[in-house]
């Protein structure tokens, strides 16, 4: 059994993270590369019903109504689904499977209820109980978008204005999103991703320059 490629594309809400994630499939799609996608949440999936109820504020208003451990089980669930019946072979066959969002997602988002010592303890247990004990596969290459929480918060307003969609408790609690940037940035470090800048000298660079980035990286680790 051949051990596949695992490429994530991560970042905070409002990041850009699937603008580039879009332009990268289209790009390496359009240059013959085989490879399998899969974004998560996957909200159309039964597995996601505790994301959604989560999200949705069944479980309470505000993100930390739920403690770090018990809303990283809700998405592992949908994570676990996902591998077992849509890509489980084709990694195991060697495939490269290009992917928005994964585990790392946890390390921010819900990272961002912790601070200091604990909030490394919980980054520890994440990648041992999903990698170890649920037996998922561990990325061979994270990518992080690294950005500033003024434009966060203006892609999320500018996204939520073009598509009508409600906010979720994550997007709606900007002092949450501040805490999210800082768990990502101490992930990117504890755990050794590559970390794209995507502000230079004070101002959002372009999408094209990002994806140009991106693309060095992903084509060099595939071997391109």
């Amino acid at each position: 059994m051949m051990q596949g490629k695992l490429i994530v594309i991560e970042g905070i809400d409002g990041s850009g993270k699937s603008t580039q994630y879009k332009k990268m499939c289209d790009r390496l799609s359009g240059e013959g590369f085989e490879f399998e996608k899969i974004s998560f949440p996957r909200y159309d999936k039964d597995s996601s019903a505790l994301v959604r109820a989560y999200l949705g504020g069944e479980f309470g208003s505000r993100p930390d109504d739920v403690n770090a451990y018990a809303a990283s089980t809700f998405y592992a669930v949908d994570r676990f689904a996902s591998f077992k019946t849509d890509w489980e072979k084709y990694y195991n066959g060697g495939g490269t499977v290009l992917m928005d969002r994964y585990t790392t997602s946890n390390a921010c988002h819900q990272g961002g209820k912790l601070e200091g010592e604990e909030r490394l303890k919980y980054f520890n247990w994440l990648y041992e109980f999903e990698f170890r004990l649920m037996g998922l596969p561990e990325p061979s290459l994270v990518i992080y978008l690294n950005t500033d929480i003024e434009v966060s918060r203006r892609q999320i307003n500018a996204r939520q204005s073009e598509t009508g969609a409600n906010s979720d408790i994550h997007e709606n609690d900007f002092n949450y999103l501040q805490r999210c940037l800082d768990a990502g940035r101490c992930a990117a470090s504890h755990y050794g991703w590559r970390v794209v800048e995507c502000i230079r000298d004070s101002q959002m660079r372009t999408v094209d320059d990002i994806s140009d980035e991106i693309y060095n990286i992903v084509l060099s680790h595939i071997g391109k």
